[in-house]
């Protein structure tokens, strides 16, 4: 068995949500006040270490942690562990607002967690917290120091780019990385959910305009290399840190798609800018311990994986969940 598509793209990617709760409320993720999943819908630790398993022996070369916030799950540390230990697995990684990594980066590390993302839109602590509405800038930033003592192979900030809201701090964000080692992405904002505070239409900040604006400081040569997801990395003659762009928009990346999502529910979403997908909660609470069942349903479900999503830059949702309910 092998996750190849109807396209004929194979699947060597995927993004685990461990849960959708968060202790920020950034305002292109969820609204202010949520109505989380009741914690019985949501799979328990040991699920999520079966359906890591699953995939990995299906040929699945990298996982991602995602949330929410995955460092407010409860025995997070653990599930990294038995993550970590699979063998065939590449290239493991989470994505996290920071704000709990001066706690755990130490131990996730020990565990078998090789890369962080870690969410950073602002270095200004007023319109951090307007961006995110609970979060602290210095918990954020002590918390990359403390991923980099703790020895991680590389670290990436991504930065959501809102025309009006930080467009203007994207040189500093570069510098930024640059004084601290280490690498940054600038994402275009994802059209799901309805917008809380903003209009998507007149914030949208395209990859080609903040890349214009960094390469009036920094002359960026684009390169090959590759992290599995859709970011396309560039250099500086003078820095080690990476300079990636993430454009659903712009650029679309849907013809060399390799991903794959699981929610926290246990919906394995075969497209972020749709709603094709399968319920692998059912089929593991359904069959407990029948791993091959499990990966048949995997496999199945590859045919339902669309071309591509269609996304627009004119404030058009054809998505209602939030990303804390995607995955990141």
């Amino acid at each position: 068995m092998s996750l190849v598509d109807g396209f004929g793209r194979t699947v060597r990617y995927v993004r685990l949500s461990v849960t959708d709760r968060c202790d920020f409320r950034c305002v292109y993720c969820m609204a202010e006040e949520m109505t989380f999943l009741p914690r019985a819908q949501v799979l328990t630790l040991e699920e999520m270490a079966t359906l890591s398993r699953a995939f990995v022996e299906l040929g699945v070369e990298k996982i991602r942690l995602t949330g929410g916030e995955p460092l407010v799950r409860r025995g997070i540390e653990g599930l990294v562990a038995e993550i970590g230990g699979l063998d065939g697995l590449r290239d493991f990684a989470m994505t996290t607002n920071g704000s709990g990594l001066a706690k755990h980066a130490r131990t996730l590390r020990e565990g078998g967690l090789k890369r962080l993302n870690i969410s950073l839109d602002t270095l200004d602590p007023d319109r951090f917290r307007e961006l995110t509405r609970t979060g602290s800038l210095d918990k954020v930033i002590d918390g990359i120091r403390a991923a980099r003592d703790a020895g991680f192979e590389r670290i990436k900030l991504n930065a959501v780019v809102l025309k009006g809201r930080n467009d203007d701090e994207v040189l500093d964000l570069v510098e930024f990385a640059r004084e601290e080692k280490v690498d940054i992405s600038f994402i275009e904002e994802m059209p799901l959910g309805q917008s809380i505070g903003h209009d998507r239409a007149e914030t949208f900040c395209s990859s080609d305009e903040v890349r214009a604006t960094i390469e009036t400081r920094h002359a960026l040569v684009p390169t090959t290399e590759t992290t599995l997801g859709p970011s396309r990395y560039f250099r500086m003659a003078d820095s080690d840190s990476r300079i990636g762009f993430i454009s659903p928009h712009s650029h679309n990346f849907c013809a060399a798609c390799n991903r794959v999502r699981v929610t926290a529910e246990g919906r394995l979403l075969l497209c972020l800018g749709n709603e094709h997908s399968v319920d692998l909660r059912a089929v593991m609470r359904r069959h407990p311990g029948d791993l091959e069942r499990l990966k048949a349903a995997i496999v199945g479900a590859m045919q339902k994986k669309p071309e591509r999503h269609h996304f627009t830059t004119d404030g058009d949702v054809q998505v209602v969940r939030f990303m804390n309910m995607t995955g990141g």
